[in-house]
């Protein structure tokens, strides 16, 4: 049986989720259905990213211990994927000493007997915001670009990974395809960063500045680095730590989903640790782009922060899924706003797929007809068959936009096809015609399993005479 595995970045739980998180969670679910969908044995982790400086600020500020303040945060996020429908097969925590602490002190021996890891004094800036040491090159106006706030002067003995001596290895393995990412223009990127030359990184923290961590074994004054720490999520939840079955079966990784944010801790720092530790690289990582909101960039003093709870509380999980994955550009930067995800329901949800299925199926109830094995109509059946290509080859470049306006192209034919044949009006050739729109809507429903999971699964129950109601009401 092929396997596939999938991941998506893990959430850092500094603060509840956001939209842009929820639009990593929904692209991530959509290609893990369709390759259950296809036959494969799928693993799909989303998770939690727990510990870090920012972290231990936060709960400071929110006067409850870390380990209260993580428990809590996870738990929204938790419920956050059980609301969208994401079909995540784990979730790790990188507070969860059983599963996660063992994988990260096998990858710290993995990276000391490589030779790869020395201690030193360092003083450098620090970006609390990022959890990583940075250079002045990669400020703008003495901000952190990001966060737009100025890293703090840290002065430190750390561990250090020789991070340095795997540009080239990196290099080639992007070059060569071994490693993808998408979109290309990524990759150049990061060939960029690595020509520019590779500094070593500090993959731990004093505990006399940060004691929310995994500590380092042999070194009660150090605490892992949150990125070592939070990397080895990938292969912590597949049992690395003894190398069992799920490691052996589930990786390398086929999809990482990640923002472009995180591109180079990704596509840099995680492949050298993995080279170090003599593990398989990822075979390709997704890079999403950045929400705003009406245009604006989301921000708790602009009051322009969506809760994604409010959305799927309000519109439903399916019509959420659909706005994203149809309006944002999958790889780009993309915007939001209520007035948008309205009009894409209405358009596309309640008057295409919803007035479709209603409009069939009272012809069908009405003319008492049924479908039949197979389409009869050849133009029908090549239209079918068109989608159904068409979709597996933009799910295979992650266009999930273009995959589903193929979909509604189809919406639209049947939708002519009904104006044209007229089969409301009756006859022999009506029963022909109504017969094809009930199998061209049971495709459909097959069709939109990875997308629209709940519509999918109504279709299935209507075209067998349960439950019929409003597919998707419309919006007043």
């Amino acid at each position: 049986m092929n396997r596939f595995t999938i991941t998506t970045s893990i959430a850092y739980t500094n603060a509840p989720p956001h939209i842009g998180f929820a639009l990593e969670l929904i692209q991530a679910d959509v290609l893990a259905r369709f390759h259950r969908q296809k036959g494969s044995q799928v693993f799909f982790l989303t998770g939690t990213d727990e510990h870090g400086m920012k972290i231990a600020r936060s709960a400071e500020s929110a006067s409850l211990p870390p380990q209260a303040f993580v428990d809590k945060v996870a738990g929204t996020f938790r419920e956050l994927a059980k609301l969208l429908l994401v079909s995540n097969d784990d979730f790790i925590r990188t507070t969860d000493k059983e599963r996660h602490w063992p994988s990260v002190r096998k990858m710290w021996e993995k990276l000391q007997e490589s030779g790869d890891v020395y201690k030193k004094v360092y003083e450098g800036l620090y970006c609390v915001g990022c959890e990583t040491f940075v250079t002045e090159k990669d400020l703008v106006g003495e901000l952190c670009p990001i966060h737009k706030k100025k890293p703090e002067l840290i002065q430190e003995e750390n561990y250090f990974f020789r991070l340095s001596r795997y540009g080239e290895k990196i290099a080639q393995a992007l070059r060569e395809g071994t490693m993808k990412i998408v979109p290309e223009h990524r990759t150049q990127e990061v060939l960029n960063f690595i020509e520019q030359g590779l500094e070593d990184i500090s993959v731990s923290r004093s505990t006399n500045v940060l004691s929310w961590g995994i500590p380092v074994p042999e070194d009660s004054s150090q605490v892992f680095y949150v990125w070592l720490d939070a990397l080895t999520n990938y292969i912590s939840a597949l049992d690395y730590a003894n190398e069992g079955e799920a490691f052996q079966g589930f990786w390398p990784a086929d999809v990482h989903c990640i923002g472009k944010d995180i591109l180079r801790f990704h596509a840099i720092i995680w492949p050298a640790m993995l080279l170090s530790a003599g593990v398989a690289l990822p075979k390709s990582i997704f890079v999403h782009g950045f929400l705003t909101v009406d245009g604006q960039k989301m921000s708790k003093s602009i009051g322009n922060v969506v809760d994604p709870f409010e959305l799927i509380q309000k519109y439903g999980a399916d019509a959420v899924r659909y706005f994203f994955l149809r309006e944002i550009p999958p790889t780009e930067d993309g915007d939001f706003s209520q007035e948008k995800l309205e009009g894409r329901y209405n358009a596309d949800l309640a008057g295409g797929l919803g007035n479709l299925l209603s409009r069939v199926l009272a012809m069908a109830e009405k003319q008492e007809v049924k479908a039949k094995k197979e389409i009869a109509n050849q133009q029908t059946r090549e239209w079918v068959e068109k989608t159904k290509q068409e979709v597996e080859h933009s799910l295979g470049d992650f266009r999930f936009h273009d995959a589903l306006a193929t979909i509604w192209e189809l919406i639209s034919h049947a939708d002519r096809r009904i104006d044209k044949e007229r089969p409301w009006e009756g006859g022999k050739e009506s029963e022909s015609a109504i017969s094809d729109l009930l199998l061209v809507l049971r495709e459909i429903s097959d069709l939109l399993v990875p997308f629209l999971p709940q519509a999918s699964e109504s279709i299935k129950e209507q075209l067998s005479g349960d439950n019929r109601k409003p597919l998707f009401p419309r919006i007043l």
